[in-house]
């Protein structure tokens, strides 16, 4: 049985709403989540931030950009906004510079071919003390997650972070399929 300090049972795959709860989001923070896919990051993040603050939904795909927004209206979150943007394009979040609090980088770098470039989007729009959060597969799964050639190792994205001027602060749990990595902006950046 996979455990926590804790003592309670690991989940099996990255469960947003208790991988939020490790992030330290404050009410009034402003938090992108690059690569947001169903939302379901932006949603819980939305609700941690108890309807202040801003959370940020970045996506390259149109439609699920339109099913957030709309499934965020309907729970009652006025906090989401969607921006589309590939991430593999430097700027492209259109997110003015030293903005954010915290990004959220979740179950995307397997499925990009640059891995450089989000890591030195999110170091451009986080502010001096901000944060980034990486969580992604520890491995592959046997047709669970990415094929094995995809899988980014948490040793590259340690490195893919330290070259785009950040530094390890802590990893946490994220679930017994996937790593869960926070960063700070590095103090000589």
């Amino acid at each position: 049985m996979n455990t926590e300090p804790s003592g309670k049972q690991a989940a099996p795959f990255a469960h947003p709403r208790r991988n939020v709860a490790a992030l330290g989001i404050q009410p009034g923070m402003k938090i992108a989540d690059f690569g947001a896919g169903s939302g379901a990051y932006v949603h819980a993040i939305a609700n941690e931030l108890s309807g202040s603050g801003t959370v940020y939904a970045v996506d390259v795909q149109k439609d699920l950009l339109r099913r957030i927004k709309n499934d965020a209206l309907k729970r009652g979150l006025h906090n989401v906004e969607v921006v589309w943007a590939d991430i593999e394009k430097p700027g492209a979040s259109k997110i003015k510079e030293h903005m954010l609090d915290l990004v959220l980088i979740s179950n995307l770098l397997f499925q990009l071919q640059n891995h450089k470039v989000p890591f030195v989007e999110a170091h451009r729009i986080l502010k001096k003390e901000g944060r980034l959060a990486v969580i992604d597969w520890n491995d592959s799964y046997g047709g669970i997650g990415p094929i094995k050639s995809h899988v980014v190792p948490k040793g590259e994205v340690i490195l893919l972070a330290n070259n785009a001027g950040f530094e390890l602060a802590r990893e946490f749990s994220a679930g017994t399929h996937h790593y869960g990595l926070i960063f700070r902006v590095a103090r000589n950046t």
